[in-house]
C-alpha cells in the first residue's frame, strides 16, 4: 500500500529521515523564510537606493539619517560599506531574493535534498558572521547606526538560526540527543538572547549620547 502524504510528512520531520524524495518544511518555518527575506530584500533595496543617491549627490541626506549616532550617511560613506568592491547591500539583494524564492517554493511543497539544505545553512551562516562583523564595524570603528541595517542582523539572525533548527530536526546536521532535545525544547532561547545582547552593545557605546533622552 502506498504511503499517505500525511505519513510522509511524519517520517521526513523525525531526525534521520531519509531524503531520497527531498526534505520539506513545516509552514511556519516557511513562513518565517519568506518573511525574513522580504524584510530582508525591502532593507537592502532602500540601501541601495540610498547608496547611490549618496554616490551621485554628496549632499544627499537618507531619511534614516536621523543624528550623528543614527546616521545611515556616516555608515554608508564607510569603508566597511563596500568589503568586496561594491555596496554590501547588492548582497542581500542576491541572497535573501534566493531565501524568499527557497521559502515560496516550500510553501507550493517544494523538497530540497539534503545538500541544499546545508548549502542554504552554510550560506546563513556566512551572512550572520558578516552581519556580526559589519556590527563590531558600526560600533566601534565607524561610530554610527543605519537602522536598516540593525533589522538585517535581526531577521538574518532569525533565518540562520532557525534554517539550524530545521536541519537539526531532519538529521541534516548532526548533533547529541541532549543539544538536540534543548533547542527543540525552547528554540527561541538563543535569537532572543542574542538580540538582546545587540541591543546591550548598542546601549552601552552610546550610553552618553542615549541619556540626551532621559
Amino acid at each position: 500500500m502506498s504511503t499517505s502524504v500525511r505519513e510522509r510528512e511524519r517520517v521526513t520531520d523525525e531526525p534521520g529521515a531519509d531524503d531520497r524524495q527531498g526534505i520539506g518544511a513545516r509552514p511556519g518555518f516557511a513562513w518565517l523564510l519568506v518573511i525574513t527575506a522580504a524584510l530582508g530584500l525591502l532593507c537592502s533595496f532602500v540601501i541601495t537606493v540610498d547608496k547611490f543617491e549618496l554616490l551621485a549627490d554628496p549632499d544627499f541626506v537618507p531619511i534614516c539619517s536621523l543624528s550623528p549616532v543614527v546616521s545611515c550617511t556616516n555608515v554608508m560613506r564607510s569603508e566597511q560599506a563596500s568589503v568586496f568592491g561594491f555596496p554590501n547591500p547588492l548582497i542581500g539583494l542576491a541572497a535573501f531574493g534566493l531565501v524568499l524564492g527557497i521559502g515560496a517554493g516550500l510553501l507550493a511543497g517544494a523538497r530540497y535534498r539534503r545538500w541544499y539544505w546545508l548549502g542554504l545553512n552554510l550560506g546563513a551562516l556566512f551572512g550572520v558572521g558578516f552581519c556580526m562583523w559589519l556590527m563590531t564595524q558600526a560600533l566601534y570603528e565607524i561610530g554610527a547606526l543605519c537602522l536598516w541595517c540593525v533589522l538585517v542582523w535581526v531577521v538574518t539572525i532569525l533565518l540562520f538560526w532557525h534554517t539550524t533548527l530545521h536541519n537539526l530536526r531532519h538529521g541534516i546536521l548532526p548533533a547529541p540527543r541532549a543539544v538536540h532535545a534543548a533547542v527543540q525544547e525552547f528554540p527561541l532561547v538563543v535569537p532572543v538572547t542574542w538580540c538582546l545582547i545587540i541591543a546591550m552593545l548598542i546601549a552601552v557605546r552610546f550610553w552618553s549620547y542615549w541619556q540626551t533622552f532621559l
